[in-house]
């Protein structure tokens, strides 16, 4: 047994005694991302249902909601220990998930309700993923998330394998409603995962060295409501991971938009809208996962960081290019599926592994602050750009120039950020002899 153990071991780049807290971790985000991906679907046919042309108004609707939001959720990080926070955090999205299975078994074609349901899945997306990786950056020291967190995010992608298949699948047998049961009951074993890796971050994790003492998981994370946004402002570092954010979702959001117009005109029907969508995020889904077994963790070790966030930004840009040649729906759809894999094979580990290094209140409330209010508030910009640019006249052409620009600005500031991690992850012993770092020394 203890044979195979450090064979598995050896197979996913983990030391033997790493191996359970890396199998929790990669379970945690396979329950999130199998019951967000069975919703997500649902989101992308409730937003056309209320009009392609109102999209951008949901997006601002949401980006409100963030600003409102995150206070709250700070201001709970400030008065619960840690260690007890996402507990908080995901039992109320459970209560939420709860009550959206009640209202839609009432009216279930309601256009408000599908509004409200659009805007409250963009924030719980965001806030239950944002959260998990804040605690697996917790958990893991730098070190450990430079070889583990490939593997860990592989398992997002066997939930979001999972997720649109279920959907697709599901859907006409147990309704909306019925996948959201099964989503809330999802997010409740994530909670039960949770509780097993704090408890293994004080004897093989981030907490097991004596000079991380003072790092104590049983009191809350200092700081008030708003020092998500404050320590951001105070460090070069954090507004270069807060503008790569920017970047990130203003060239998602063109593509978003595209796509949402395009699948509007060619499915008129919500069943085969949700189909289309479900088809879609499989092979997403599929293309990643393959992505993150056999080539992030590699990438990652011999080329750093600064590849991860550098390299799918210049294929996007070379993909705006070519939509701006030939605007049909086979090369959005195409550019599409490639930004999207990269995302979640490169880009999402690369990023979260900026973090690692950092301190608790880095790692909880200025990640959650640029993890939620500025992708949010992203979205409503480039929302709103969007639409500026549709107004313009100039077709696709336009759009996907301009996205061609912003994917190149983006490439750069990840390869200048990848650059700063590489860095420090190669300094000997930095993460093991050192109180974990606060964002001002790398400014």
């Amino acid at each position: 047994m203890q044979a195979l153990t450090r064979r598995l071991a050896r197979a996913i780049n983990a030391d033997a005694q790493e191996l359970t807290a890396v199998l929790a971790g990669f379970a945690l985000f396979l329950c999130l991302f199998a019951g967000y991906f069975m919703l997500r679907p649902i989101r992308e046919a409730m937003g056309i249902s209320g009009g392609v042309h109102n999209l951008q108004w949901l997006f601002s609707a949401t980006f409100v909601v963030m600003l409102l939001a995150v206070p709250l959720f700070a201001w709970l990080n400030s008065k619960v220990p840690r260690i007890h926070f996402i507990d908080w955090v995901y039992g109320f999205f459970c209560l939420n998930l709860l009550a959206f299975v009640l209202l839609f078994r009432v009216d279930h074609d309601s256009v408000w309700l599908a509004r409200v349901f659009y805007v409250w899945i963009s924030v719980y997306n965001l806030f239950v993923v944002s959260v998990a990786w804040s605690l697996m950056a917790d958990v893991f020291d730098g070190a450990q998330a430079r070889r583990l967190f490939a593997f860990i995010a592989a398992g997002a992608s066997v939930g979001g394998l999972c997720g649109p298949l279920l959907s697709a699948t599901l859907i006409g047998r147990v309704g909306e409603s019925g996948l959201m049961l099964m989503a809330a009951v999802l997010l409740a074993v994530a909670m039960a995962l949770k509780r097993y890796l704090m408890a293994w971050r004080e004897r093989q994790g981030a907490g097991r060295s004596a000079a991380a003492s003072g790092d104590n998981p049983r009191r809350p994370v200092p700081g008030n409501p708003f020092s998500g946004l404050t320590r951001m402002l105070a460090s070069r570092y954090l507004l270069g991971i807060g503008a790569f954010i920017l970047l990130l979702t203003s060239v998602s959001t063109f593509l978003y938009f595209e796509q949402a117009r395009l699948v509007a005109e060619l499915f008129p029907e919500r069943a085969a809208q949700i189909r289309v969508f479900g088809v879609i995020d499989f092979i997403v889904q599929a293309g990643a996962l393959t992505t993150q077994l056999f080539i992030t963790g590699r990438v990652a070790q011999k080329l750093g960081v600064r590849v991860l966030l550098s390299a799918v930004p210049a294929l996007v840009c070379l993909g705006f290019i070519g939509l701006a040649l030939a605007p049909t729906f086979a090369m959005l759809a195409g550019l599409m599926i490639v930004r999207r894999i990269g995302e979640y094979a490169f880009v999402r580990p690369g990023r979260e592994m900026l973090f690692a290094p950092l301190d608790a209140e880095s790692k909880y409330k200025v990640k959650n602050f640029i993890d939620t209010v500025v992708y949010r508030g992203g979205d409503a910009l480039s929302g709103w750009a969007k639409a500026g640019l549709d107004m313009l006249g100039h077709g696709a052409w336009l759009v996907a120039m301009v996205g061609a620009v912003c994917a190149a600005l983006w490439g750069t500031l990840g390869w200048y950020l990848g650059g700063r991690a590489d860095r420090q992850v190669n300094t000997p012993g930095i993460e093991t002899t050192r109180q974990p770092h606060s964002s001002a020394e790398w400014q």
